[in-house]
């Protein structure tokens, strides 16, 4: 009688020890605390049947069996014959699934697609995980605990589920001394200095967390390249990673330095069309495959920011990109080449310099070539209008860039699901075949029958015990996968299985934290940059309201040249009688937003100079408009903070605790950001805040006199 006692302080110990730090992301697998539906799993699953010798039906059987016996509280033994309730997960090599008659679905499934079907094989009831090949059925077995873990009926499944974006890719920012850029929760978990002989356990559980989610890319240094990774003594790291990732269905690709031939390779010139360059190129190739035989390709950031590129040569974006996609070609690689570029002279409108450079190349580069298109013109904005090249190179394919990591969202104090941006852009209609050409299916290449398509989001990942710092910063990483697989997903589902699967399936805290997180992206647009404001921050660092400054030597790096507020109005005018960038859209989307009376609120100011006593829909006055959005903005984000409050029965202590000091940061950093964009305008605006409002309680001066040199992510 005395070892359940025994057992259970052992229990309770070990709980108290080990306190939830957010490290299993959404594969907790704890078990179900509905007793009901518990009970129902574990009469309706008995055993398990697999199939494959491969490293990869190795981790889909270990995934099968300690998820279910995590979620069930029992172990779920493999069997060799078939009984009521066992789970058979294979490809057609193991019989069971062969004599299931899945031919035609097989087919629509392809290299990576699953079946889930509940059926009845001689007799007994099972619920088979059917695929082409083993990624394809690990895929399907996380699906398979997800629908456990959310707690989804499986007596009548009958899934087929196949990706719509062929590489879903993370682009990780990472630099080879480990900070990163724009990351927000420590520093780069790759350690190339142990590497490749240490294998870190937390590069196998990334791999994992990602394949759970379709995710099967990763790119593994920064934009801002450095040519040291393509030497020999990375590229040996590089491949140890690529080892480890590849049982998971994830491939590794690096971003290639333009200026290589020179820096590493002794040349004198990295002009893409000498043929020495060339030469050297393919040669570097050849050896990187050499040691990542499924190495994925180049990703490619070029004549922009300061990075070198064919253009230093007289050559054309096209030319750099055709070189290297060349030199890729024969191995199966891709080359992702990115149209984040602007004049280094001061420009027209930075709005249009991407479309300006690429619109003209429609059509000339190779086909294992994409170009790697943000989701808005200018840099990953609090709210942008989809990018006009969307739409307008039917010739080329297209990938999407989501920024996954907030830099421009509130960093890693703020509580953004991201979810509902990407959403916005991918149901965008551009319009270029007629009504219903959408972003997502430029992207996803079903609107100009292009064979290759990808996505990619820059990574939130660091070395942060969590993972993304905020512990909600972990959904966006959730959601971006789901969304490169499906991008037909709803926000509202995806964040409901993210709630399941990471805190509860109580039903209480899944509304409620559902419900604000649904609302919590157009919160922070009203407490920063509401009515189409944009790129009003911090210099450098990107860190809180700096609408004032006007420091910097490009004009086009400084806020006052976004919103150009002046005594008669604020706003960009992007019609004919300005730089007329709307222009680069069809002519159904540019007549909307074209008049002042018709374009959404959302992106009035970035269309539109509008005058202080303009009337909104809203019957308030712009000014007022402005302050009403502001104001919204901090209540609400203040009503979240008390929704929190309520839900503290319902969690663990530590990610309640976490949750709710971030959430006490970010109510200050909204008044910051509500009470100095304010002060600043209405020094134009010469109109008051409205009485009924909180006056703001500090000068303008104190917060233009804020200083943050070691803010993180610089």
């Amino acid at each position: 009688m005395k070892k359940p006692l025994i057992l259970l302080l052992t229990f309770l110990i070990a709980g108290t020890l080990l306190a939830e730090d957010g490290y299993r992301l959404w594969l907790r697998y704890d078990l179900l605390s509905d007793k009901t539906v518990l009970n129902k799993y574990r009469t309706g699953i008995t055993a398990i049947v697999t199939s494959g010798n491969s490293a990869t039906a190795a981790i889909a059987k270990e995934e099968l069996q300690n998820g279910l016996q995590g979620l069930l509280g029992k172990k779920i033994l493999p069997a060799n014959k078939i009984t009521d309730g066992t789970i058979v997960a294979g490809t057609p090599t193991l019989k069971v699934i062969s004599s299931l008659s899945l031919g035609n679905h097989l087919a629509k499934a392809g290299k990576e697609g699953f079946i889930i079907i509940s059926t009845v094989f001689n007799g007994k009831k099972i619920i088979a995980i059917a695929a082409n090949t083993d990624i394809g059925v690990l895929y399907g077995t996380f699906y398979f605990l997800r629908l456990l873990q959310t707690q989804q009926a499986i007596d009548k499944i009958n899934i087929l589920s196949v990706p719509k974006i062929q590489n879903r890719i993370l682009n990780h920012w990472d630099n080879l001394n480990r900070t990163v850029e724009r990351g927000y929760a420590g520093f780069s978990i790759w350690d190339w200095h142990k590497l490749p002989d240490y294998i870190d356990q937390r590069y196998i559980d990334y791999a994992r967390a990602n394949a759970s989610i379709g995710i099967n890319g990763t790119v593994l240094t920064n934009v801002n390249a450095n040519a040291l990774v393509l030497t020999k003594t990375y590229l040996e790291k590089v491949a140890a990673l690529a080892n480890t990732f590849r049982p998971y269905g994830i491939k590794v690709y690096l971003t290639a330095r333009f200026s290589a031939p020179i820096e590493i390779g002794g040349l004198k010139t990295a002009d893409p069309l000498n043929t020495e360059v060339q030469q050297w190129w393919k040669n570097k190739t050849n050896e990187i495959y050499q040691y990542i035989p499924d190495f994925g390709g180049f990703l490619v950031k070029a004549n922009s920011e300061g990075q070198p590129g064919p253009q230093n040569y007289g050559r054309s974006h096209a030319d750099g990109a055709n070189m290297l996609a060349d030199a890729v070609a024969s191995h199966g690689g891709i080359v992702m080449w990115r149209a984040f570029v602007y004049s280094n002279e001061t420009p027209d409108d930075r709005f249009k310099q991407a479309y300006n450079e690429f619109k003209p190349l429609d059509g000339q580069f190779r086909k294992n070539v994409l170009v790697q298109v943000k989701n808005g013109p200018i840099d990953f904005q609090p709210r942008e209008p989809f990018h006009p090249l969307f739409g307008a190179m039917p010739n080329t394919p297209l990938m999407m860039e989501f920024q996954v990591t907030q830099e421009y969202l509130g960093q890693g104090t703020n509580l953004v699901y991201l979810s509902t941006m990407f959403k916005e852009v991918l149901d965008a209609d551009t319009y270029s075949k007629g009504k219903g050409s959408t972003v997502a299916q430029i992207v996803d290449g079903s609107l100009d029958g292009h064979t290759i398509s990808a996505m990619a989001g820059v990574a939130n990942i660091g070395n942060d015990r969590n993972w993304t710092g905020h512990p909600f910063a972990q959904a966006n990483w959730y959601a971006y996968g789901r969304l490169a697989w499906d991008h037909d997903l709803a926000s509202s589902q995806i964040a409901d299985e993210w709630i399941r699967q990471t805190f509860t399936n109580e039903k209480i805290f899944v509304d409620i934290t559902k419900r604000f997180m649904l609302a919590s992206h157009q919160i922070l647009v009203n407490y920063m940059t509401p009515l189409g404001l944009n790129h009003i921050m911090g210099n450098g660092h990107h860190y809180g309201p700096s609408p004032w400054s006007a420091n910097l030597p490009r004009a086009d790096w400084n806020p006052v040249y976004y919103h150009r507020a002046d005594s008669a109005g604020i706003g960009f005018d992007r019609t004919t009688t300005g730089s007329n960038a709307l222009a680069q859209y069809a002519n159904e989307v540019a007549d909307r937003w074209k008049n002042v009376n018709t374009c959404p609120d959302e992106y009035l100011l970035w269309f539109h100079h509008v005058g202080w006593n303009h009337k909104m829909r809203s019957g308030r006055t712009l000014w007022e408009e402005l302050c009403y959005k502001y104001y919204e903005g901090v209540d609400s984000i203040k009503a979240v903070q008390g929704q929190w409050d309520k839900l503290e029965k319902f969690i663990d202590k530590e990610r309640f605790s976490q949750v709710k000091m971030l959430l006490a940061i970010q109510v200050n950093e909204a008044i910051w950001w509500r009470n100095a964009c304010l002060l600043y305008f209405q020094t134009f605006a010469k109109m008051p805040v409205p009485g009924k409002h909180e006056q703001p309680d500090k000068t303008l001066e104190y917060y233009k006199s804020l200083r943050f040199p070691f803010a993180p992510g610089n």
